[in-house]
C-alpha cells in the first residue's frame, strides 16, 4: 500500500506541474491584457508601460518559473482587473462553491441511492422501467438547457423560488437539482447493476433461505457488498461538484468559483486564471488520490505491488 500511494502521489504531482504549463500557455492565447485594461485611445508607450508592470516582456520560461516558485511560496498574485489579491477572490469564492457542491452532492444521494437499489430489488417492474427512464433523460439533457427550464417553470411560472443569486436557503435549491441531475443518473444506474450482480450471488441466496426478510436481505447483506464500486463514484463525484460547477453557476448567476474563472477569462485576467484553475486541477488530481487511496483500503484484494 505504502508503494502504491507513493507511486500516485508522484504522478500527481508530475500531472500538475504539466498541467501548469499548459493552464500558463492557454491563457496567453486569449489575448493582449492591455486590449481590455486599457482605454481605447491608449498609446504604445502604455502598453509597454502595462506589459512591463506585469512581466509579460520577460521571456515565457522566466515567467512560467517566476509564477511557480511564487505558487509554491502559497503567492497566487494581485488580479489585473480587480487589483485586489487572488487569495482573497478565492477564499470569497470558494465557501458558495463549496455549498452549492454539497447540496449538489445531497441531491444525488438521496435520490440516486434508494433509486438504484429499489431497481434492482424490483427488476422488470413499474418502478425499475421509471428510474431506468429517468437515468436515460438524466443523462441525456444538458445542464444548461435544464437549468433554464427549471427557472422558467418555478420561478416564473410558479413564483416559488428564486430564479439566481444567492440569497437565502431556497436559492439554493434549483442548482443543486440541475448539478445533481447528471450524477443522479449516474449514479442510479451503477447502484443498479451493482446489486443486480450482488443479488444474484450465493450468499445472497442463502440469506434468503435462512428465512430472513427481503428489507435485511436488500440493504444488510447486498447493498453493503455493492457499495464499494458507488462508494468510489460518490466520492469523485463530490471532486467534480467542487472543480465543475462553472455551468450551473452561470445559469442561476451563482457568486462562486465558477463565475470567478468565467469573469477573469472575458476580462485576460492571467493572474486569476491561472490560479484559479490550477487549483481546480489540483483539487480534482489529488480528489482522485484520495479515492484511489480509500478503494486500496476498502478492497483487500486489490492489491497494488506492495
Amino acid at each position: 500500500m505504502g508503494a502504491f500511494v507513493l507511486k500516485r502521489f508522484a504522478q500527481a504531482i508530475v500531472s500538475l506541474l504539466l498541467m501548469s504549463i499548459f493552464i500558463f500557455l492557454l491563457v496567453r492565447l486569449t489575448g493582449d491584457p492591455g486590449h481590455v485594461l486599457l482605454p481605447l485611445d491608449a498609446t504604445p508607450e502604455m502598453y509597454v508601460h502595462l506589459e512591463k508592470e506585469m512581466g509579460l516582456d520577460k521571456p515565457l520560461v522566466v515567467q512560467w518559473l517566476t509564477w511557480t516558485s511564487k505558487m509554491i511560496r502559497g503567492d497566487f498574485g494581485i488580479s489585473m482587473a480587480r487589483h485586489v489579491p487572488v487569495t482573497e477572490l478565492m477564499w470569497e469564492r470558494f465557501p458558495a462553491t463549496l455549498m452549492l457542491a454539497a447540496a449538489g452532492f445531497f441531491v444525488t444521494l438521496v435520490i440516486g441511492l434508494p433509486l438504484g437499489v429499489m431497481s434492482a430489488a424490483r427488476r422488470g417492474g413499474f418502478l425499475d422501467v421509471t428510474a431506468r427512464v429517468f437515468a436515460v433523460l438524466g443523462q441525456s439533457v444538458p445542464l444548461f438547457w435544464l437549468g433554464i427550464m427549471l427557472m422558467m417553470i418555478f420561478p416564473v411560472r410558479l413564483g416559488i423560488l428564486p430564479a439566481g443569486g444567492k440569497s437565502g436557503f431556497t436559492s439554493i435549491i434549483l442548482p443543486a437539482v440541475t448539478m445533481g441531475w447528471f450524477t443522479t443518473a449516474g449514479l442510479l444506474r451503477l447502484t443498479r447493476s451493482s446489486m443486480l450482480e450482488t443479488l444474484s450471488s450465493e450468499y445472497v441466496k442463502l440469506a434468503r433461505i435462512k428465512g430472513l426478510s427481503e428489507t435485511r436481505v436488500i440493504w444488510k447483506h447486498a447493498f453493503k457488498n455493492a457499495a464499494l464500486p458507488v462508494l468510489t463514484f460518490a466520492s469523485l463525484i463530490l471532486f467534480i461538484f467542487i472543480t465543475g460547477a462553472i455551468v450551473t453557476e452561470t445559469v442561476f448567476s451563482w457568486p462562486g468559483v465558477g463565475t470567478l474563472v468565467l469573469q477573469a477569462v472575458k476580462n485576460r485576467d492571467f493572474v486569476v486564471v491561472q490560479a484559479l484553475v490550477l487549483v481546480i486541477s489540483a483539487i480534482y488530481m489529488f480528489g482522485n488520490l484520495a479515492v484511489d487511496i480509500l478503494y486500496a483500503f476498502l478492497n483487500p484484494r486489490i492489491r497494488y505491488g506492495d
